[in-house]
């Protein structure tokens, strides 16, 4: 108690410069009445808003834009990837949540993997039962109204007539290349004359369009079932995968409890395990037991504290949190508790980072630390004298997401994933397919709770988050990158709900991201920096180093990749933005 008393004593000296916020954003916060699509690309938002306009609702104009995401965006979503989605239903006050992700196949274990070499980068082996069209085909029959035919036949005439390469895909399959390129049945449809296809080509994908045509008609079992599951099967194999069509019949979407905290009255909402949503519901708890707006939106005080939660949330993340059907008794409520919060939050010293990684705690005893937990902090570190390049498509365009409110204002919030950039590299001839690598997720390690064991569903790093306030819907958000997903997420909610900022200008501040936990990607290192954005003023960054913070500057805009749209609480109307990243685009009307 005596260190929070004196918490604002200490640092008042980082406070009393703390930075402006920007008060006018780049791009405008898009207004509508009647509907809104929030999206990765343009013509993934504006198939969302046609659906909306021909009297679709949320759900079907979310599943409408997510099939053009997946050609529109190949490296980071598509057939072969997963998903969670969440929904608000108006009518019911509700919000539930689909599970659309896949498994490990059968013959995976860990003996099979270390004996073939260990995890690889790409290929057959790196690829996991996709399971977002299970996931949307479920999501569209229980709260849709359009069939499958209809959401997808925007993205059936996409595949066959084709679209323009937008300058950041561009980039991407420059970047993406030398994995391409191993697969002849990838490079048919992404290179030209032996190389990358270039800004202003125009891609076509019959194949693809044949495998849509089959879900169209047949559901999820013209995909996972049938002569499109044959294919997907015999291209994996044919590249050292393992996937079998057992396994693939296997895969079933289901529905879930969400889980939530409320934060100063408002209920925020995100996804259970095997997702990591709930390490930005941890952080709020944590955060909410200190006077952020007293600190100051982006001081040194302000964006340590925040660092210093999300490491604490990453700690207990990767000691409990895995697939709830191999570890069924995941300590979730005690986590989330506001008991456990205070007694985690007391490990925070307002003067010093912890550093590398945070001790674990033992929610079920209700202590700080465990007894095998470890607990360090740092001294004053230098400021680099210069900035690290910076590739979005490494950092954050390594999925992507969507979002959606309807007239009604149902609401979806939607992520879906490859995995990595392009995820496995591979195309299974005829399918168009991009697959997934989403099995470097996995531990080889038997004693890890996310250790690979055969079915078993890996921990997901996609959260899409939404907020409401005495049931009504407050705001739906959501990023792609991985592990710094909850971490973006976190704190565009600050800026909007703590700080005030319109959605718009909420998305285009500087941002702190930490790597200070094992990364998800095998081999799983603690790096133990912060990428600190340059344009934070001098003596923030001077003041976080001080704090004993190991800045890794880059030359980054924006928080994350994140869309969002919020609904005013007087009048209803919404009102969307998107991070100044890649071609995410927001339509209204």
């Amino acid at each position: 108690m005596a260190r929070r008393l004196l918490a604002p004593l200490a640092i008042a000296a980082l406070i009393t410069q703390a930075p402006h916020a920007q008060t006018v954003s780049w791009r405008p916060t898009v207004m509508g009445t009647n509907g809104m699509v929030a999206a990765g690309h343009p013509l993934a938002a504006e198939v969302g808003m046609r659906v909306l306009k021909t009297g679709g609702n949320a759900v079907d104009a979310a599943v409408a834009a997510w099939a053009i995401q997946g050609q529109v965006e190949p490296g980071m979503t598509g057939l072969g990837s997963d998903m969670f989605a969440l929904v608000y239903l108006a009518k019911t006050k509700e919000v539930k949540f689909i599970n659309g992700t896949g498994f490990a196949p059968k013959a995976a274990t860990i003996d099979y993997y270390t004996s073939h070499g260990g995890m690889p980068d790409d290929g057959g082996l790196s690829i996991a039962v996709p399971g977002a069209v299970s996931g949307a085909a479920l999501m569209l029959q229980k709260y849709g109204t359009r069939s499958m035919a209809d959401v997808l036949a925007p993205a059936i005439d996409v595949a066959e007539s084709g679209y323009a390469i937008s300058e950041g895909l561009a980039r991407g399959l420059d970047g993406g290349k030398a994995k391409l390129g191993k697969f002849p049945s990838s490079t048919k449809i992404w290179f030209k004359d032996g190389a990358p296809l270039q800004m202003g080509d125009v891609v076509k994908n019959p194949d693809l369009a044949r495998t849509l045509r089959a879900i169209a008609t047949q559901g999820p079992a013209g995909f996972y079932t049938g002569p499109v599951a044959k294919a997907l099967v015999a291209g994996m194999k044919a590249h050292g995968g393992i996937i079998t069509e057992e396994d693939m019949a296997a895969m079933q979407a289901f529905e879930d409890a969400p889980i939530s905290i409320n934060y100063k009255g408002y209920d925020v909402y995100e996804c259970p395990p095997n997702s990591q949503g709930f390490t930005m519901l941890y952080a709020l708890n944590l955060l909410e037991g200190f006077n952020l707006r007293y600190m100051g939106h982006n001081s040194a005080a302000y964006l340590h504290v925040v660092t210093e939660s999300i490491k604490l949330a990453f700690a207990d993340r990767n000691q409990y949190v895995a697939d709830p059907k191999f570890t069924p008794n995941i300590p979730m409520r005690e986590m989330l508790s506001k008991e456990y919060a205070a007694k985690r939050r007391a490990l925070i010293d307002p003067n010093r980072a912890i550093v590398g990684e945070a001790p674990f705690g033992d929610p079920r005893r209700g202590t700080a630390t465990s007894s095998a937990g470890q607990l360090a902090y740092a001294g004053p570190q230098p400021v680099p004298a210069q900035a690290n390049p910076y590739d979005p498509d490494k950092v954050i365009n390594l999925t992507t997401y969507l979002t959606v409110v309807d007239k009604d204002h149902n609401m979806v919030s939607l992520t879906s994933s490859l995995l990595s950039g392009f995820g496995s590299g591979l195309v299974p001839d005829g399918t168009g397919v991009m697959m997934n690598d989403r099995m470097k997720y996995f531990y080889l390690d038997a004693n890890d709770v996310n250790s690979l064991q055969p079915m078993k569903r890996v921990r997901q790093t996609i959260n899409p988050a939404m907020a409401l306030k005495d049931g009504l819907p407050v705001v739906s958000f959501g990023t792609p990158g991985a592990d710094t997903q909850p971490q973006t997420q976190l704190q565009f909610f600050l800026n909007f709900i703590e700080f005030g900022m319109t959605v718009q200008q909420a998305l285009e501040q500087p941002t702190v991201i930490s790597n200070s936990f094992r990364d998800s990607y095998h081999p799983h290192a603690v790096l133990g920096m912060l990428l600190t954005p340059m344009m934070l003023p001098a003596h923030v960054k001077e003041g976080l180093a001080g704090l004993g913070h190991k800045l890794d500057l880059r030359d980054v805009r924006g928080v994350g990749s994140v869309k969002a749209i919020a609904v005013h609480p007087k009048t209803g109307v919404l009102m969307g933005g998107v991070s100044p990243t890649g071609d995410s685009y927001v339509m209204g009307w």
